[in-house]
């Protein structure tokens, strides 16, 4: 595995090749990037991972000062997968030296879910993975269904603009269906237990609104419920549409969101 630690390390390692598969990350590399890198690696003759933090993405200061960074522990991770061809550790300059203002505007249909909620945080995604896709020009990009509003977000945005396919890979659960996030690392035992927990009964709430014919008001007498019961804060809980996020009364084609904070750690999840 090279370590490319600039743009001109990039660029000379990377234009012989045009057949690239891109796993953005940032860090704190778990099970989840590996199954992304795996997919990349069975798909695309050479792999590149990248790690940045990416500030511009972050609505809160303390939430970007607190996000766990372990570099060493992931290029260790990485080295050992024996399958990531390129690691790009970038600095903010190498991104952002031409200090040109992103116009990226979220329209107001997407602005629901995480957007609707984040401020600017969308905007500061799509501005990062534009310039990251510039500067690795990737066959695929692969992406995990964890964030789903983010692959979808992204997937259109680069369409249209780079010769890039956004591939949705699924999202990785451990043993008690939690899935797995750096954000995980922020809590405790009891945490874990509550997020598990939760995990498990929206899997079989999901189920159970097939034969529900008011899967609106179920959903809010059941985040409630929630809320009361575990002692968390739930910012939504909605069925939506893959297809274009918009509030869906089928699951039939449709996934169950929810965002939640417990002890001011805010998890995303989608069923």
């Amino acid at each position: 595995m090279k370590i490319l630690l600039n743009n001109n390390s990039l660029f000379k390692s990377l234009r012989p090749f045009n057949d690239i598969g891109f796993v953005p990350t940032m860090g704190s590399i778990h099970e989840g990037h590996l199954s992304l890198i795996d997919r990349s690696n069975k798909t695309c003759k050479k792999t590149i991972v990248s790690i940045f933090v990416n500030p511009k993405q972050f609505n809160n200061k303390k939430d970007f000062k607190n996000y766990p960074t372990n570099i060493k522990e992931d290029i260790k991770i990485l080295k050992k997968t024996k399958k990531v061809d390129f690691l790009y550790i970038p600095k903010f300059k190498d991104l952002y030296s031409n200090n040109k203002k992103s116009n990226i505007k979220i329209t107001k249909k997407d602005k629901v879910l995480c957007a609707k909620y984040r401020k600017g945080h969308f905007e500061g995604v799509l501005d990062v993975m534009g310039r990251l896709t510039n500067l690795v020009n990737p066959k695929k990009i692969f992406m995990g269904k964890k964030d789903y509003q983010q692959y979808f977000l992204i997937k259109n945005y680069l369409k249209n603009k780079y010769k890039t396919s956004i591939i949705p890979c699924r999202t990785i659960r451990n043993k008690s269906k939690m899935a797995l996030s750096s954000r995980n690392n922020h809590l405790d035992l009891y945490g874990i237990k509550k997020a598990s927990f939760l995990s498990k009964s929206l899997i079989k709430l999901k189920r159970n609104l097939k034969n529900s014919k008011k899967i609106k008001k179920n959903l809010r007498i059941k985040m409630k419920y929630f809320e009361k019961l575990l002692k968390i804060k739930i910012e939504y809980l909605e069925l939506r549409s893959i297809k274009n996020l918009k509030i869906s009364n089928n699951i039939r084609d449709s996934r169950l969101f929810v965002a939640y904070y417990i002890d001011n750690i805010r998890l995303i999840d989608n069923f």
